[in-house]
């Protein structure tokens, strides 16, 4: 309901601004094009010009975006007064279709409730009697001019909507220029993302797999030294191997995860779960694979969530979700009850919305101090 009065608003005031383009248009071809041909007038006429022009159409952009939902169109300034001036001289006849079908629709509903109203009182409004066949022919008219009325409305909108992005829009040059900008910036970033998951690996090892290692050959040593304390020493070199198998592990996964191939996202999910000291609930989904690259970046989203939430945010429930949008996006989102005040520029954060970024995906960090702290990715699945 609310988003049907906002676009009935938008409708209205675009029958408004409909009738104010023609009358500027008009005033400006019978006033300010006659002094174009004066050298002493033409500046200030084409400043007048130009404030107008872009004026209206900058108008018609927050209209779209603020009642009709458009903010694509809405948000682009790259046009200049040539792309506006045919928006306006093009667009104007739509807003004023727009507010002659608002005013026959009010005019029917309004003649509606008078015949109500009369037949109420026992009257016979127009001479029209109150008989069920009158008004099931009366009904089913209004029924099918409401419905036309409605569908009428729905096509100004969309109409309103193609017209801005065809003349007020981003050209195909203009949609292209960005697009490289965006490949670029991203192909930058994963290189970033990439260095940084190296040198976390290199870190890994060297303060963990190669410390341990050290200590389990003291231990050896010690061994062999020592006889009479051989059996225990031989038992810490034990619990110290075993030590340095999961720390291999876990540098494994976090170099990439076997599950994935062999079982699927869902079951990769499931054990980081499982490895979690903190209780995380899973709500997945999906019903088919995903595209690997997909998968991955899930799953490296899912985990660094899962490690931020643990380990900084004291956290005493996670919950995680993961589920598909119709157009064509998976969704994941992880929950924490934690502290909050995540920085989304920390470097783990940051490797994130790189590798979402470069899958052309959205990632999203909201944390606000005493939490809770949400992290969404949205990829595309094709």
């Amino acid at each position: 309901m609310r988003a049907a009065v906002r676009h009935l608003v938008g409708l209205t005031l675009g029958a408004s601004t409909g009738a104010a383009t023609l009358g500027c248009l008009a005033l400006a071809g019978l006033v300010i094009a006659p002094a174009l041909g004066w050298p002493r007038y033409r500046t200030t006429a084409l400043r007048l010009v130009n404030g107008g022009v872009i004026g209206l159409a900058r108008l018609e952009q927050w209209r779209l975006g603020r009642f009709h939902g458009d903010t694509e169109a809405a948000a682009y300034r790259g046009y200049g007064r040539e792309r506006a001036l045919t928006y306006l001289g093009v667009r104007w006849p739509v807003g004023l279709l727009g507010g002659a079908i608002l005013l026959l629709t009010v005019y029917g509903a309004g003649t509606a409730v008078v015949f109500a109203w009369g037949w109420a009182r026992g009257e016979e409004p127009d001479g029209i009697p109150f008989e069920w066949w009158v008004v099931a022919y009366i009904g089913t008219f209004g029924l099918v001019l409401a419905f036309l009325a409605l569908q009428g409305l729905i096509g100004v909108v969309r109409l309103e909507r193609r017209l801005a992005h065809r003349f007020l829009g981003p050209t195909d040059a203009d949609a292209l220029r960005r697009r490289i900008e965006e490949l670029a910036t991203s192909r930058a970033e994963v290189v970033q993302a990439v260095d940084a998951e190296r040198r976390r690996i290199e870190r890994d090892l060297h303060d963990g797999v190669q410390q341990r290692l050290v200590a389990l050959g003291m231990l050896l040593g010690q061994a062999r030294r020592h006889p009479a304390r051989s059996a225990e020493l031989v038992e810490q070199a034990h619990e110290e191997s075993r030590q340095i198998l999961d720390d291999l592990r876990e540098v494994a996964w976090r170099v990439y995860p076997t599950a994935l191939d062999n079982l699927g996202l869902e079951e990769a999910l499931a054990r980081v779960a499982e490895r979690s000291p903190v209780p995380v609930t899973v709500e997945y989904r999906l019903t088919g694979r995903l595209p690997a690259p997909v998968e991955a970046a899930a799953y490296f989203v899912v985990s660094e969530a899962v490690t931020n939430a643990t380990k900084h945010a004291a956290a005493s429930r996670i919950s995680l979700a993961v589920t598909t949008e119709q157009d064509g996006f998976v969704t994941v989102t992880i929950t924490d009850d934690g502290a909050g005040g995540a920085d989304p520029a920390g470097s783990g954060l940051t490797g994130l919305a790189r590798r979402v970024a470069a899958l052309d995906g959205r990632f999203e960090v909201r944390s606000p101090a005493g939490g809770p702290t949400v992290v969404e990715a949205e990829l595309p699945c094709g």
